[in-house]
C-alpha cells in the first residue's frame, strides 16, 4: 500500500478531534477569539446543549473580506508575532480552531471591521468553502455552528445529555468571565438566559471581587481573603476562601495563568499544600487565583486545548502560591467564615419550636451550668492558668474545684460591658455540657469548641518549634543505607542542611547511595527508604523537599489533637478566658486542624430577631 497525503478536510477533522472534544470546547475557542479581538460584549446561544446550534457574537475589531477568507484556513492567524512561540500574549495562537470547527459542522462566519461600511460572510459545509459575500452586520463578528459533529457521527455517541453539555459550557464561560471583568458575557440555553455578567470598572482587585461575587455568590465575597504577592517577576492576585468556607471537591478552585483558565497539577498541588494544616483530606478550599508570569517562563503550547501549562521554574511558582496563601491565612488571625454563623442561625426555626416542658421552679433544680464568675483582669491570666506546650499534661491546669450550680437570677460581677471592646472574642460567661465555652462580646455572643480551639493553639506552637529547627532527633541504632541513582544523591546532598534542620541527618555513602544516621523523633518507626526516595523525587520535580515537612506536620497535628483539652472537661473561668486571649493572638485559630470552625459568633441583632425584638 503506497504512502499518500491526507486531504485537507481529513487533516482538519483529525485536528478537530484534539481541539474540539465537545460543544464546550468549540465555545471556548470562539469566545477566546472574541476576547483577542478586543470585544467588550460577548453573547453565546446554544440549542440542545450545542449539538444543534452554537452562535457567538461580539463587538470586537472584526475582519475585512480578505482576512475573513484567510481566517478559516488551517494554521492561519494574526496572533503569533514573528512565529515566536516563547512570547504568546493572546488566548489563541495556533490558527486551528476555526477550520477544525468548520470541518465537523455546518459553519457560518460573518464579520465587519471597525471603521468599515461593509460586512462579509463565508459558509463552510462538508469541507467546502463558499466565496466571501456581502452581508448585513454591525461592527464585530458573528459565528454560527450548526449540527456539530454531523460529519463525524461516532463523536456524537460519546457526548453526554444536553444538560450536561450545557453545564460544561457554562463552566467555561464562568472561568473566562472571571479572568476578564472588563467584558460583559451572556449565555442562553435556547431562549432562557442562563448566565449574565455586566462590564465592571475600577481598581482591578475590587473589580475582580465584584465579578467573582456575581458568579460565586456573596457568601464567597464575605469569606474571601485578598491575595496580592510578587516573587521574581511573577505576580499572584485573586481571592481565597477561609478554611471554614470549604467544599467536598476541588471544582470550586479557579486558577488562571496570564488570563488563561488552566487545570494544572502543580498549581492545585500548591493550593493543597497551603491549606494542608487547615482542612481534612476530603475538603477543599474555594478560591480564584490569577498568576501573571513572563511569557518566556511559561509554555502554553503543551496541548492543542491549551488547558495545560509548563513552568520554567516550578519551584518558584509553588513557593509563591503557598507563601501568599499562608500569609493571607495568617493575617486572617482567628477569623472564621460567616457561613458558620448563618448556618447556626438557620437552625433556629422559631415557627416549629415547641418547648418540651414548661420552665418553672422545678426545672431550675436540673439546670446546672459552670460558674459565670469572670475575672475583672483578663490581661494576665494566660501565663497564670494556661499550661505551656512543654508541660507534661499538654493541657490546661486543673480547676480548683467543682463549679457550683447557677441560681437563676443571681448577679455576675464580670467584665464591664464597656471593656468588652478590648477583646474580639469577648469574656467567658460559662461552659455548656463541659464542651462549649460561652463568651459575651460587645455586640453578641460567641460559642467556642474548647477542644478544637486548643488543638489549633497546641499545633501552632509545635510548628513554631519546628520552624526554628528545634525538631527532636532520634539516632538510629543501625544507620540505614539507601541506594538511589547518583543524580538523586547529588540533589539530596544539595539540600542536606535544610533537611538536617528538619531532623533528618544523612551523608553520601559511595556511588549511588546515602546513609541515614538520624531521623525526626516524631516520625517514630517510619519507612526511611521510601521517605528518602520521595524526597529525591520531589526535589527533582518541584525543587523542594516536601514529604518530610508534611509528615512532620501530620504527626504534629495528631499529637496536638491528643494533647489538647478534651470535650467533657470542666474549666475554670480564668482558664476559659486564657483560651480566648490565646486564640486572639494565634494565626489560623478560627479553625481546627481539620477545617472545622473553632467558634460560632451570633450578633446581638440576629438574636433579637429570633425573639421578635426586631
Amino acid at each position: 500500500m503506497g504512502i499518500r497525503l491526507l486531504s485537507e478536510n481529513t487533516i482538519n477533522q483529525i485536528a478537530a478531534g484534539e481541539v474540539i472534544e465537545r460543544p464546550a470546547s468549540a465555545v471556548k475557542e470562539l469566545v477566546e477569539n472574541a476576547i483577542d479581538a478586543g470585544a467588550k460584549n460577548i453573547n453565546v446561544i446554544m440549542v440542545e446543549g450545542g449539538k444543534k446550534l452554537i452562535s457567538v457574537s461580539d463587538d470586537g475589531q472584526g475582519m475585512t473580506a480578505e482576512e475573513l477568507n484567510l481566517a478559516v484556513e488551517r494554521h492561519a492567524t494574526s496572533k503569533l508575532k514573528e512565529n515566536d512561540l516563547s512570547n504568546i500574549v493572546t488566548m489563541g495562537f495556533r490558527g486551528e480552531a476555526l477550520p477544525s470547527i468548520a470541518s465537523v459542522s455546518r459553519f457560518k462566519f460573518k464579520s465587519r471591521a471597525k471603521g468599515s461600511k461593509d460586512a462579509w460572510e463565508i459558509n463552510i459545509s462538508d469541507g467546502k468553502k463558499s466565496v466571501v459575500s456581502p452581508t448585513a452586520l454591525d461592527c464585530g463578528s458573528f459565528v454560527e455552528v450548526r449540527d456539530l459533529f454531523y460529519s463525524t457521527p461516532a463523536r456524537l455517541k460519546f457526548l453526554k445529555t444536553d444538560r450536561t453539555e450545557f453545564s460544561q459550557t457554562r463552566d467555561v464561560i464562568k472561568r473566562l468571565s472571571m479572568a476578564n471583568p472588563d467584558i460583559a458575557f451572556s449565555l442562553y440555553d435556547n431562549d432562557r438566559k442562563a448566565f449574565q455578567v455586566s462590564t465592571a470598572q475600577g481598581e482591578l482587585l475590587n473589580v475582580r471581587l465584584r465579578r467573582l461575587g456575581s458568579i460565586l455568590g456573596t457568601e464567597f465575597t464575605d469569606n474571601a481573603l485578598a491575595i496580592d504577592a510578587e516573587r521574581e517577576n511573577m505576580k499572584l492576585t485573586g481571592y481565597a476562601g477561609l478554611p471554614t468556607f470549604n467544599r467536598g471537591n476541588a471544582q470550586h478552585q479557579y486558577l488562571f495563568v496570564n488570563g488563561r483558565p488552566v487545570k494544572d497539577k502543580l498549581l492545585t498541588g500548591a493550593v493543597r499544600g497551603a491549606y494542608m494544616d487547615f482542612l481534612a483530606r476530603n475538603r477543599h478550599p474555594v478560591l480564584a487565583l490569577f498568576l501573571e508570569v513572563p511569557t518566556d517562563m511559561v509554555d502554553v503550547n503543551v496541548h492543542p486545548a491549551k488547558a495545560e501549562v509548563r513552568f520554567r521554574d516550578s519551584g518558584v511558582v509553588r513557593g509563591l502560591i503557598v507563601g501568599a496563601l499562608r500569609h493571607a491565612l495568617a493575617d486572617a488571625g482567628h477569623r472564621a467564615s460567616t457561613s458558620v454563623s448563618n448556618a447556626a442561625l438557620g437552625a433556629f426555626n422559631t415557627q416549629n419550636f415547641t418547648p418540651t416542658m414548661p420552665f418553672h421552679s422545678s426545672a431550675q433544680k436540673n439546670f446546672e451550668i459552670s460558674s459565670f464568675h469572670s475575672s475583672s483582669d483578663l490581661s494576665g491570666v494566660t501565663q497564670n492558668y494556661y499550661s505551656p506546650i512543654g508541660h507534661s499534661s499538654g493541657s490546661f491546669s486543673q480547676p480548683m474545684g467543682r463549679n457550683e450550680a447557677l441560681e437563676v437570677g443571681s448577679s455576675d460581677r464580670g467584665v464591664a460591658n464597656e471593656d468588652l471592646s478590648k477583646f474580639p472574642l469577648g469574656a467567658a460567661r460559662g461552659q455548656l455540657h463541659e464542651t462549649y465555652i460561652i463568651s459575651q462580646t460587645k455586640n453578641g455572643i460567641i460559642i467556642v469548641d474548647q477542644h478544637a480551639a486548643h488543638e489549633r493553639l497546641v499545633y501552632e506552637r509545635m510548628k513554631g518549634h519546628m520552624a526554628q529547627g528545634k525538631v527532636p532527633r532520634q539516632v538510629l541504632l543501625l544507620p540505614e543505607v539507601v541506594e538511589i541513582e547518583q543524580l538523586a544523591v547529588d540533589r539530596l546532598l544539595a539540600r542536606q542542611c535544610e533537611l538536617e534542620n528538619l531532623g533528618l541527618v544523612f551523608e553520601g555513602f559511595g556511588e549511588g547511595a546515602v546513609v541515614v544516621r538520624e531521623v525526626p523523633a516524631l516520625l517514630g518507626d517510619t519507612d526511611i527508604k521510601g521517605l528518602i526516595r520521595d524526597l529525591a523525587d520531589e526535589i527533582a520535580e518541584l525543587d523542594q523537599a516536601l514529604s518530610l515537612r508534611e509528615k512532620l506536620e501530620e504527626v504534629c497535628s495528631s499529637m496536638a489533637c491528643h494533647g489538647s483539652v478534651r470535650a467533657g472537661r470542666r474549666m475554670a473561668t480564668a482558664e476559659m478566658n486564657a483560651l480566648l486571649r490565646e486564640m486572639e493572638v494565634t494565626p489560623y485559630s478560627g479553625q481546627c486542624n481539620h477545617g472545622r470552625p473553632t467558634y460560632v459568633e451570633l450578633k446581638l441583632s440576629d438574636i433579637e430577631r429570633l425573639f421578635g425584638r426586631r
